[in-house]
């Protein structure tokens, strides 16, 4: 009887033993790889990807700006993006601020730069004119004298832009930056708008005055010409340089070649750096519309905008005085290039404008 019991419950037991094994065994093996990933780290091409994936509110310029980069083997790729995470944050001492003036300008247009933008950015602002100047010097303004000619011609523009880029590329600055004596940098926007960008790509933004590329005729060996088609950023609105891409346009760019580059295209200095980039380093401009010049319509920038512009700009154009339309303590009649009034907007507590105030009170 006892015998019949046994042999009745021995298959129950081993059929119940195996369910038992197969069902630990199913639990082990699901469980694996939710256990494989919780150990795995990010590898630093992704956690770049994710930098890249914040949101910003220049994400629109980036894009193109991440297509620019030249291409090179993966690996290089990797190195870079790595290196853009252990690099440290962009300052605003980082940019190389140059501002093309001449000397009849001094204390008209650069006298209005030096009391609004350029207090904030004074140590590392540099500006290049044709016209030694006493006073700004004792003032302790980064003053280079270039020798260049005084006038607007391609030769004299071209021979300014050239002093400049050699001056950023003798500095130990991340990024070079051109503004014209007629533009409002808005630093903490600039900073931002670089900061977004890979810190080791080849990065040229800005914003064309036209809305097509230009066409020139490049000069060839035995007086042939070869058309050429590229984008331009406008010096009149700005635009800047990454140091790895300035790095790169040298044997364009660097002494005398800047000049000779410029003549061989027959068009001045800001056609010349987008000829330089896009048409021998293949690299293509990131346009931007947060630069600003006084050849488009300043009426259509919006007070409430102001904080998130890069430059600003005034001027004549058709005619009419051209310049944003903003509100504040300053007259029109005071301040025709609403710069004064952008700057008490961004800084309240500048100290003229305080003084100002108090004496209106």
């Amino acid at each position: 009887m006892h015998k019949r019991w046994i042999r009745r419950r021995v298959p129950v037991l081993i059929f119940t033993f195996f369910i038992i094994l197969y069902v630990d065994f199913q639990l082990r093996t699901s469980s694996l790889p939710r256990l494989s990933v919780a150990q795995q780290h990010p590898s630093p091409g992704a956690r770049h990807r994710s930098i890249q994936g914040t949101p910003s509110p220049v994400r629109d310029a980036q894009s193109p700006a991440r297509n620019s980069t030249s291409s090179g083997k993966d690996g290089q790729h990797a190195s870079d993006r790595a290196h853009d995470i252990t690099k440290p944050k962009l300052r605003l001492e980082d940019i190389f601020i140059a501002v093309k003036t001449t000397g009849r300008f001094h204390k008209t247009r650069l006298a209005l730069l030096l009391e609004t933008w350029i207090s904030r950015t004074k140590a590392h602002t540099f500006v290049f004119t044709d016209a030694e100047d006493e006073e700004l010097r004792s003032a302790g303004h980064n003053l280079v004298v270039t020798g260049c000619q005084s006038d607007h011609s391609q030769q004299a523009l071209s021979c300014k832009m050239s002093a400049e880029y050699d001056g950023f590329m003798a500095s130990d600055k991340r990024w070079f930056c051109h503004v014209d004596d007629d533009n409002y940098v808005n630093p903490d926007a600039l900073l931002s708008l670089l900061s977004a960008f890979p810190q080791e790509g080849d990065i040229y933004v800005g914003k064309p005055s036209l809305d097509r590329p230009i066409t020139a005729h490049e000069l060839l060996e035995g007086n042939a010409t070869r058309e050429v088609r590229f984008w331009f950023a406008t010096g009149g609105a700005g635009f800047c340089l990454s140091r790895r891409l300035a790095e790169k346009m040298a044997p364009w760019a660097s002494g005398s070649r800047f000049e000779q580059t410029s003549a061989r295209i027959r068009l001045p200095d800001d056609c010349t750096v987008g000829f330089i980039v896009e048409k021998r380093l293949g690299v293509s401009m990131v346009h931007c519309p947060l630069f600003h010049s006084h050849l488009e319509n300043l009426l259509l920038v919006s007070q409430r905008s102001i904080p998130n512009q890069v430059t600003l700009s005034y001027g004549m154009f058709e005619n009419k005085m051209n310049s944003i339309e903003v509100k504040g303590s300053f007259s029109k009649e005071d301040d025709p290039s609403r710069f004064k009034t952008v700057h008490c907007i961004l800084y309240p507590f500048t100290s003229w404008f305080l003084s100002t105030n108090q004496g209106h009170g």
